[in-house]
């Protein structure tokens, strides 16, 4: 089975989300091959794994992530709201999920911002993956073109990918515009002559978020390139590893 299986926030389906609990979960899942993550910065410029610009609903903090230190930030619960189990889990910072990812998954770290909102989102990134030796094991990915843009800028080593939501326009060419050698789309989005264009000029795709065992099929069955992003892996696993 080619269509490997990437764990949408660690393994969001069970524990919660973006957190050290998620990690590994799916990391002990030895089918799961990739994870997408979310990164935002602290006020005081520490790359934190959060999706939601605001504390609010994943933590029991409350206020926007830009507004909070590392330190205010790291004594949160962000457990709490998934189950009892799950109480004083928290908001790791970026450091802390490549530590325990190195050498073991690959890593989509989309880099949550808009406009200026993070000035110097990408370089803190870029630093700290590079210090620990990881360029060749992560795909930094946005919406934001201007962000893949300054990566490329910053250096173009680094992996990029675009992520594409939108009914119109053309993804395949907003991918090469840019440089980028991956594409994070809706699973709605994906068709086959998309899929088999973009593997053509090789292109990974990775689509999203899918947790039903008929949807995976489907992609499957579209393209063996396409990587199938999840909060149930477990379903990834039932779907494609039944003998």
């Amino acid at each position: 089975m080619k269509n490997l299986c990437v764990a949408h926030r660690g393994y969001s389906g069970k524990a919660p989300e973006n957190t050290l609990a998620a990690v590994r979960m799916a990391l002990a899942l030895p089918f799961v091959r990739w994870m997408e993550i979310d990164v935002q910065l602290s006020k005081d410029g520490v790359p934190v794994v959060i999706h939601d610009f605001s504390l609010d609903r994943t933590t029991n903090g409350h206020g926007k992530v830009k507004h909070m230190d590392w330190e205010h930030i790291r004594r949160l619960d962000a457990g709490s709201w998934k189950g009892r189990a799950f109480r004083g889990e928290k908001v790791p910072s970026l450091d802390e999920v490549l530590t325990l990812a190195s050498g073991k998954l690959r890593l989509n770290i989309e880099l949550k911002t808009t406009g200026d909102m993070y000035p110097g989102l990408e370089r803190a990134v870029m630093d700290l993956i590079s210090a620990k030796g990881m360029q060749g094991e992560v795909v930094l990915t946005s919406f934001d073109a201007a962000v893949l843009q300054r990566i490329k800028e910053l250096d173009p080593r680094f992996r990029t990918g675009l992520i594409y939501d939108s009914r119109q326009g053309d993804p395949a060419q907003k991918v090469h515009e840019l440089n980028c050698s991956f594409l994070s789309i809706s699973s709605a989005r994906l068709n086959p002559k998309l899929a088999g264009l973009l593997a053509e000029r090789g292109i990974q795709i990775m689509a999203w978020t899918v947790n039903k065992a008929k949807e995976m099929r489907r992609l499957a069955d579209m393209h063996s390139d396409i990587m199938i992003c999840t909060n149930r892996p477990d379903v990834w696993g039932d779907t494609f590893l039944k003998i």
